[in-house]
């Protein structure tokens, strides 16, 4: 698909259109569509072609095309999103669920195009965050605002003076990030591999452009639209990029939102948890067929 800018966007369905719900699964920042392939294989085995799922790499991440730094916005991403909804699925009820950047991406559809929610009968959030980003210590409360900043900084430097072979082969920076700020426990190494392939293949607008957008994001008043829509918001206590305590915003501006808090996980919970992810999707779905 074409972005309102030019820009190619991978996107992969599955199922055919004429069908009563569409699942529409916004991905993790520096990750790809694969960030919910669990949760696609647990949609097909439950409702097979009564459904379809719709997945997409955003702007600057895994098959579609790389941006400039400046166009690595969320409210890009939103845009993108709108269009892969109007594109893919133009009718019927649509289930959204967004992953960290994902569901930053969700709230600014909601801040553009709050008509597009007349047709939302559920909402997940994971491991996402409604604003205050800049507030994140990573669990480090000294070191954490510059460890923070520096993080992106020095993967797009990696990015820019080693090749992706150079970095697959020894991804000893990517694997330490990984390791250290994304996963709880236990992780997975199949998980890990996923997602340091996923920093090697981000290139550097897409790593330092989309982190200071998010030092900007606030949507928690787009959240508005959700009242009364069933509403599932995920977060693990050991994620220390969107805490607890960010997803508990989330769902105190959403009527009705209900806040699970995962003991031991990280930020990857579609992947660290993915039966705990694809069993509320299933949910959340099931009463609209």
């Amino acid at each position: 698909m074409r972005t309102f800018d030019g820009l190619r966007l991978d996107v992969r369905t599955y199922g055919p259109e004429d069908v009563p719900v569409t699942v529409v699964l916004a991905h993790c920042w520096t990750l790809n569509q694969e960030d919910w392939h669990y949760q696609v294989r647990a949609l097909q085995r439950e409702f097979g072609h009564r459904i379809r799922v719709v997945t997409w790499d955003h702007r600057g991440h895994g098959g579609s095309d790389s941006a400039p730094k400046s166009a690595c916005t969320i409210e890009n991403l939103a845009r993108d999103m709108a269009d892969v909804i109007e594109t893919y699925a133009p009718t019927g009820k649509l289930v959204i669920g967004g992953h960290s950047i994902g569901g930053m991406t969700v709230m600014a559809l909601a801040e553009q195009r709050p008509e597009v929610f007349d047709r939302v009968v559920a909402a997940l959030f994971v491991a996402t965050s409604s604003g205050q980003l800049d507030t994140v210590t990573l669990g480090l409360p000294e070191m954490g605002p510059f460890v923070r900043a520096q993080i992106p900084r020095m993967l797009a430097f990696r990015s820019r003076t080693l090749t992706k072979r150079a970095r697959r082969r020894a991804p000893i920076i990517e694997r330490r990030v990984v390791a250290r700020f994304l996963f709880g426990r236990p992780m997975r190494l199949s998980d890990a591999a996923l997602t340091v392939d996923g920093i090697i293949n981000s290139a550097p607008a897409t790593m330092v452009g989309f982190y200071e957008d998010c030092m900007h994001h606030d949507r928690a008043d787009a959240l508005k639209v959700l009242d009364g829509v069933p509403t599932h918001v995920l977060v693990g206590t050991r994620d220390v990029l969107t805490p607890p305590a960010h997803a508990r915003r989330i769902a105190d501006h959403v009527e009705g939102a209900v806040l699970t808090v995962v003991p031991d996980a990280g930020h990857m919970l579609p992947l660290e948890r993915d039966e705990l992810v694809s069993g509320t999707l299933i949910r959340l779905v099931r009463p609209h067929l």
